[in-house]
């Protein structure tokens, strides 16, 4: 696995889990660790070039976030997410996140909105750069500090931990399409007519961001899927 045998992790021992979490991060979105695959510690470790302890603990961590699930005696799988899930995660978002847009449209101070700016912008910069963790970090920081202003502490954990959830597997294959730019501009849509107090705006802007965030998601399975059959078939070609 190329994130994981070229990653640099000649680092202390405070930094080594946090950079074995980052470069497994970096795996899963690039597909090279499954869904549905069970991984152990010390394979993955032997790969790192470390030992087992940092990558379990690392993997841990990913399993807080929903990215994996521990199996006993053996290590963690991948978590999968199917399309009934992701439906029901964005029905779920979109009832939550299109009418709080509007709320916050009314009710935020226009320097609390526009401290979000630099965010927004990162997005979009990540999304050029083909940086697919910053792009995945960003975006999460200014949804979720968006929604943050509206006071509901609960409200943000509940979309946070829906977010995790519907995490996008087969990034790269969007980053190489150009698909991810048109999504990261939307960021800055929304926060331009939310500071123009156009608060109807916003909301269908909120609920088109969603929506487009699910037919990548969909474009994504297409391709994966494509991709699937199109080695199997090699492979039947092979043994005829």
């Amino acid at each position: 696995m190329r994130h994981l045998k070229h990653h640099d992790l000649n680092a202390t021992r405070e930094r080594l889990r946090d950079q074995v979490a980052h470069a497994l991060r970096a795996a899963l979105i690039s597909g090279e660790l499954r869904p549905g695959v069970v991984y152990s510690a010390p394979t993955l470790a032997e790969d790192f070039g470390i030992s087992a302890t940092p990558v379990r603990e690392a993997m841990l961590d990913l399993a807080r976030e929903g990215l994996v699930e521990p199996v006993r005696n053996k290590g963690f799988r991948v978590t999968e997410v199917n399309e009934r899930d992701l439906d029901q995660y964005t029905e779920i978002r979109a009832l939550i996140e299109v009418p709080m847009i509007g709320r916050i449209t009314r009710s935020a101070a226009r320097e609390e909105l526009e401290a979000l700016r630099p965010v927004a912008e990162e997005i979009v910069r990540a999304a050029r750069d083909h940086d697919l963790i910053g792009y995945l970090d960003a975006d999460r920081q200014f949804h979720l500090s968006l929604l943050a202003l509206s006071g509901n502490d609960r409200l943000v954990e509940t979309v946070g931990d829906l977010r995790k959830r519907s995490r996008l597997y087969g990034l790269s294959t969007l980053d190489e399409s150009g698909e991810l730019i048109p999504s990261a501009e939307e960021h800055l849509e929304l926060l331009d007519l939310m500071l123009a107090g156009d608060a109807k705006a916003a909301e269908k802007c909120m609920s088109k961001h969603l929506g487009h965030v699910r037919s990548l998601w969909a474009s994504s399975a297409s391709s994966s899927s494509a991709e699937a059959n199109s080695a199997a078939g090699r492979t039947r070609k092979r043994s005829a």
